[in-house]
């Protein structure tokens, strides 16, 4: 509800405690599934977490479009927390980098002293590897274009931009299982395996998190609850895809590129 001190508008929400509980439950899920090879506490607890992060960005979107609850402080807190989340990821993908280079500049004689190991067959980077390049840069354009659409109040080119930018999402991550299928290694064939397979697919993973981010805000916008002046959900949105980006830069020139000379 409404409170009378202006920094403080949103009421305490009890789903950030509950969505702590059910990631904690997921991971003792994932321990009771590899140990004793039963899946009920697992997806239950993936589908408690599903229902309380609906239930919170519900809630978000309701403060926002509905009750007008996110003013200049808010809308500080939600950037400063999306920035410090992908500060967070950076390091995430850091650890698949360091791991990735310590093994290719010091091969070891396990893998027969050689980067990349023997009997691997490294996939080509100037075949998908750089129509995907291509295809999530170009991602990157058509969502800077539907931001600056909107900001401009051009709100059905804002849609047409974001549009693109899923079906360009989407085919990136058709072609990235397609190259996966079509792989002549896979994640158990030595260190360069699993750190190909470990670091690519948390990318992929990511691409599919943001594209299903992307489509709230296309629902949303559809519903007329996004406007040129406040849409701090979308811009957090947009700052995820183009962190996706620039992360696969770096997978492409080291992973890709460098990894397969």
């Amino acid at each position: 509800m409404y409170r009378s001190n202006p920094f403080h508008l949103v009421d305490q929400s009890p789903w950030p405690i509950m969505a702590s509980l059910c990631a904690l439950q997921t991971a003792l899920g994932l321990v009771v599934f590899m140990h004793m090879k039963s899946s009920i506490l697992l997806f239950l607890s993936l589908f408690f977490l599903l229902v309380v992060s609906y239930l919170w960005w519900r809630d978000v979107s309701r403060e926002s479009s509905y009750l007008g609850f996110h003013m200049i402080m808010v809308q500080r807190g939600l950037r400063i927390g999306m920035i410090l989340f992908i500060l967070s990821e950076v390091f995430f993908f850091l650890g698949f980098f360091w791991t990735f280079f310590h093994s290719g500049l010091a091969a070891v004689s396990e893998i027969g002293g050689v980067w990349p190991p023997y009997g691997i067959e490294t996939l080509d980077p100037l075949n998908v590897p750089l129509l995907n390049t291509v295809v999530l840069l170009s991602s990157g354009i058509t969502v800077t274009y539907s931001h600056h659409s909107m900001i401009s109040g051009l709100y059905s080119d804002s849609v047409l931009g974001l549009i693109l930018t899923l079906v360009l999402g989407f085919l990136f991550t058709f072609l990235q299982g397609m190259e996966y299928f079509e792989s002549s290694f896979n994640i158990s064939d030595s260190v360069y395996g699993s750190i190909f397979f470990m670091a690519t697919g948390f990318h992929g993973f990511h691409v599919i998190v943001g594209s299903l981010f992307l489509l709230a805000n296309l629902l949303r916008l559809l519903a007329g609850q996004l406007v040129s002046f406040q849409h701090i959900g979308y811009e957090c949105a947009i700052w995820y895809w183009h962190f996706v980006d620039v992360v696969w830069i770096f997978l492409y020139s080291s992973v890709y590129w460098w990894g397969s000379v």
